[in-house]
């Protein structure tokens, strides 16, 4: 693809157009920097590939959302003064709803009068409560403006295929602070990524060779993304982690926050899943892949870029930080000039053309988020380590994409994401239970509406989770120190998950 076309590529969807307005509460507008207020000098000198109005939507974005679940505390905390007030309930419920827009469930704040409220319940409650909201905000109006609808979906995928790749599958770490790898830190449409996190981003392999032989078949088949005629190629990333302030131990907990050891692991899962391919299907050349290291403080990438047959070298990569020094003096074109230049020469080997573009393009979009980090964060992150607001475990969890928002588990099973399921708890239990509050729990699995019995059969899987979760954890349920909160959801439709149960009280799901 001409850098030419690049360039306009880039200046049209560099991060989501601006969605509409949404009125922002007081709190939240503190947070927000008017630049029309700014001279130029205290604005500072912003990259000239940054998308300044997409960085204020996302931070918008960011601040809306997260603002809800920190409110939680201060509200729950003057909710627990008013305890033995006249009219107690009649004044939570009150203060709740205008605080957060919901009311806390009455059988629990029924009791107040006779024993100490259960402060760990109503907590649990308003994560899983403010999680629906935005979670119905994200499905029913697309602020991020990332659905299969989108222009930018749409631009982003005939970008994709003009590089060479017919879908795009990448793997982050299940650490909360890769949640927003996708949207923010890449500014790739969700809807044109595949993404399941794993810790370590340690994929299943055999998994992944499945959902490669559906890819695969739907071509044949469907001619969906494209014929299987078109010479494309499945494209497989790998997002390792690591961190700039404390490297030895704020890097990823899978890998002893070693970004070397983390890096070749990630090189090898993706390794061994070409193999299995080329062992059981004779077309290698089919699959192509990529490495990416994140550091969290900065959400500055680098990239070890593979030559044209996906050999890829651990201690050589192009890092999208220092290509923000080279190029910040520099016109538009060209700074993505010279960024492919960067590119290409740091490939082991003679590159693929499309693969440079496709990395061209991901350093290009990672500049904005470099001063998104700079501009709301003076740079680095306040919060390096841990700040998830609850697990989510399961298939799904499509709008999820903002920074340490969530740790992820993907599993179908409890007994084979023990792992990475014991690893959120352990996170969790610093967080959270280190205070005395409970660990919220959103179990979710999505599945197919056009699948007769699906949704059933993802009702089922749901319970049993749930009843997993509360046998491995026992003494934690027991103790009020987990929750859960049940979901499902149509991937087939874009169309908010359905609540069915939640630990707090069965009988009472319908309220949620």
């Amino acid at each position: 693809m001409p850098l030419r076309n690049l360039a306009r590529i880039s200046e049209r969807s560099n991060g989501p157009t601006a969605p509409r307005k949404r009125h922002l509460s007081a709190e939240e507008q503190q947070f927000i920097v008017n630049d029309d207020n700014l001279t130029r000098h205290e604005r500072g000198s912003s990259h000239p590939l940054t998308n300044s109005s997409a960085n204020h939507e996302l931070q918008s974005y960011e601040v809306e959302v997260k603002g809800k679940f920190d409110r939680i505390v201060p509200l729950l905390k003057r909710i627990s003064e008013l305890q033995h007030h006249h009219d107690f309930v009649g004044q939570a419920q009150h203060l709740t709803r205008s605080e957060l827009g919901f009311e806390l469930p009455n059988h629990v704040l029924d009791k107040a009068w006779v024993r100490p409220i259960d402060m760990r319940a109503l907590f649990a409650w308003c994560v899983f409560q403010v999680h629906k909201q935005s979670s119905d905000h994200f499905f029913e109006s697309d602020p991020l403006h990332g659905s299969e609808q989108s222009n930018e979906a749409k631009l982003f995928q005939s970008f994709l295929s003009d590089c060479g790749f017919h879908l795009l599958d990448i793997t982050p770490c299940s650490d909360g602070r890769l949640a927003h790898s996708i949207a923010y830190v890449l500014r790739i449409p969700f809807s044109a990524v595949r993404r399941r996190s794993h810790a370590g981003a340690l994929f299943d392999i055999e998994n992944t060779v499945n959902r490669w032989v559906k890819t695969e078949h739907r071509r044949y088949r469907e001619g969906i993304p494209n014929p299987a005629q078109t010479p494309t190629r499945y494209l497989k990333v790998v997002t390792y982690h690591f961190s700039s302030v404390d490297p030895s131990h704020q890097g990823c907990a899978a890998h002893g926050s070693d970004d070397e050891v983390a890096a070749r692991a990630g090189l090898q899962r993706l390794l061994d899943f070409r193999e299995s391919i080329e062992n059981s299907f004779c077309c290698g050349a089919s699959v192509d892949l990529l490495l990416i290291g994140l550091d969290t403080d900065t959400d500055a990438i680098r990239v070890h870029v593979p030559s044209v047959d996906s050999k890829i070298i651990l201690d050589k990569w192009v890092c999208a930080l220092d290509l923000y020094k080279e190029t910040e003096s520099l016109s538009e074109g060209d700074a993505i000039q010279r960024i492919s230049m960067r590119v290409e020469s740091s490939a082991s080997a003679k590159p693929d053309k499309g693969m440079v573009n496709f990395i061209t393009r991901l350093i290009s979009n990672n500049i904005s988020q470099i001063d998104y980090v700079r501009r709301f964060n003076n740079g680095s992150y306040l919060d390096v380590g841990h700040a998830e607001r609850f697990i989510g475990v399961g298939i799904g969890f499509k709008e999820v994409h903002l920074r340490n928002l969530t740790y992820f588990s993907h599993l179908d099973t409890v007994e084979e994401g023990a792992p990475d399921l014991d690893v959120g708890v352990k996170i969790f239990t610093g967080l959270n239970i280190a205070r005395d509050l409970p660990i919220p729990v959103v179990i979710r699995f999505d599945y197919s509406g056009k699948v007769p019995g699906a949704r059933e059969r993802a009702i089922v899987d749901c319970r049993r989770i749930n009843e997993a979760i509360a046998l491995r954890y026992r003494d934690l349920v027991v103790d009020g120190l987990l929750h859960t909160f049940l979901t499902i959801r149509d991937r087939d439709q874009t169309v908010p998950a359905e609540v069915v149960g939640s630990s707090l009280d069965p009988s009472l799901k319908e309220v949620h």
